[in-house]
């Protein structure tokens, strides 16, 4: 992408004043080589989105971005109901709530290597991973109605987690406002066998190292010490999210005609969010919110068990669950006013400063734990939100590396099978159902994650506590 298409603030913040029909400025938070790898569709994304009513500050884009749905990956942007603010599927994407979570296990990379391939193999073993992936868990009707209301908690409450976990993730465990019985029939369908699995794509589960400290006294409050293990896992809400994804797509592409919005893309696809549409969405992607929640505890609770079968004494303890897909309402301070806004995050992670009240009291005086994934064979990193990300970009950060090539490129380019024997001869065990999602979520296809989280900390949206290398990854 051009950087001259934008007007330079500071070495990291890239502006396009309002043109045409666009409401608000479009900012994106980037160093220029960042800038010059983002493909165009990138601006154009970030200023269609830029036209929406009621959208509030800017259309901001994060040092990830790359182009997706409607919104770009990496998008933010918030939207005032009193100002006939909308609320797009397209803003939260297919794989609503697709989020992360890290785990301290208290062990040692030497604990690790002495077992690094039984516990490889073992993970794999149990913890469903790939297209179609089904788990032994099914739900009837009832039951599903019951997770989809109560998220993380339905899990701990029938055995698949510990109640200690619900305060290390975002609401608790449970978004409050979800509808269940605005998920169709066909959605709920697809997940009733899909609880407690990775699917495909990007989702993983990593054993990873803490290799590096970068800001002593924050990691030693979240409990990371060097050359100490760590589970981080990647997924969201699977095939429910997805479908609910589609079909509302398609319903608010005549929802926004009949309200007078005139759409710069279709994949923008929104209602009013007072209106019928908008507030059955609302209550169907807060369901899927619970759906994903729900997902990434039962799969901790799988990892807790193998862990425990190498591992008698260790106890994986959640240091958070964060998701990426998402809308929230969330109070936030505009022109000196506290105001009640929409927030969409499309491929951007949540990510709180000091003294947000809705952080557990351990974390409020450092705090939220931003966790970056990478990309199999490179670094993670842990951030801690900064004051500063409020005012930035409603208090967002980047959620991971971001694509630099698209997957039909990354297979044309790379051999999962020579992916995998590489990274195992480097010290990196792949295990995946597929060769093909390997290469195409090869490492080489993502943009450089420490420059990603260099240009995030320059910005002020987030700091860096702690760089992390893979050790095992079980790709989806």
């Amino acid at each position: 992408m051009d950087p001259a298409l934008f007007t330079r603030v500071d070495p990291t913040t890239w502006r396009v004043e309002p043109t045409g029909r666009m409401r608000v400025p479009a900012i994106i938070y980037a160093d220029e080589d960042l800038i010059r790898g983002m493909d165009d569709k990138v601006f154009a994304q970030a200023t269609n989105v830029a036209m929406l009513p009621g959208i509030i500050g800017a259309s901001y884009a994060m040092p990830d971005a790359h182009w997706g749905y409607g919104f770009p990956i990496g998008g933010v942007a918030a939207f005032d109901p009193a100002q006939g603010g909308i609320v797009s599927a397209g803003g939260v994407g297919f794989d609503i709530s697709c989020g992360v979570r890290t785990m301290l296990t208290g062990l040692s990379v030497s604990d690790i290597m002495n077992v690094q391939k039984s516990l490889a193999d073992s993970l794999f073993q149990n913890i469903p991973a790939g297209v179609g992936s089904k788990s032994a868990i099914r739900l009837d009707l009832i039951e599903m109605d019951l997770m989809l209301a109560g998220g993380a908690r339905w899990a701990v409450e029938r055995g698949w987690g510990e109640w200690r976990d619900l305060e290390r993730i975002e609401e608790r465990g449970t978004m409050a406002g979800a509808k269940p019985e605005m998920v169709s029939e066909r959605a709920k369908e697809r997940q009733r066998r899909e609880m407690g699995t990775l699917g495909s794509g990007n989702h993983y589960l990593e054993v990873q190292a803490v290799a590096e400290i970068l800001d002593a006294s924050v990691a030693d409050a979240f409990g990371l010490l060097k050359d100490q293990v760590v589970v981080t896992i990647h997924c969201g809400s699977r095939g429910l999210g997805h479908q609910i994804g589609t079909e509302f797509l398609k319903e608010m592409v005549m929802t926004a005609k009949e309200s007078g919005i005139e759409l710069p893309d279709r994949e923008l696809a929104c209602a009013p969010i007072h209106s019928e549409v908008g507030q059955r969405y609302l209550g169907a992607m807060r369901a899927a919110i619970n759906c994903a929640l729900a997902n990434r505890e039962i799969l901790g609770h799988n990892a807790r068990r193998v862990f425990g079968h190498f591992f008698p004494d260790c106890a994986l303890r959640l240091l958070f669950d964060v998701s990426h897909n998402t809308c929230k309402v969330e109070m936030h301070v505009v022109d000196g006013k506290r105001r009640e806004l929409f927030v969409h995050r499309k491929g951007a992670t949540r990510a709180f400063g000091p003294g947000h009240e809705s952080l557990p009291k351990a974390l409020r005086s450092i705090g939220q734990p931003v966790l970056i994934g990478g990309s199999m064979g490179t670094s993670s990193y842990i951030l801690v939100g900064e004051a500063t990300s409020e005012a930035k970009a409603f208090s967002s950060a980047c959620h991971g590396a971001g694509r630099a090539l698209s997957r039909h490129e990354a297979l044309r380019r790379w051999s999962g099978r020579k992916i995998v024997d590489d990274l195992a001869a480097n010290g990196i065990l792949i295990r995946s159902p597929s060769t093909r999602g390997v290469a195409e979520e090869a490492p080489g296809a993502y943009k450089d994650v420490t420059a990603v989280v260099a240009a995030a900390e320059q910005a002020g949206l987030a700091r860096r506590v702690a760089r992390l290398k893979p050790l095992i990854c079980i790709k989806g």
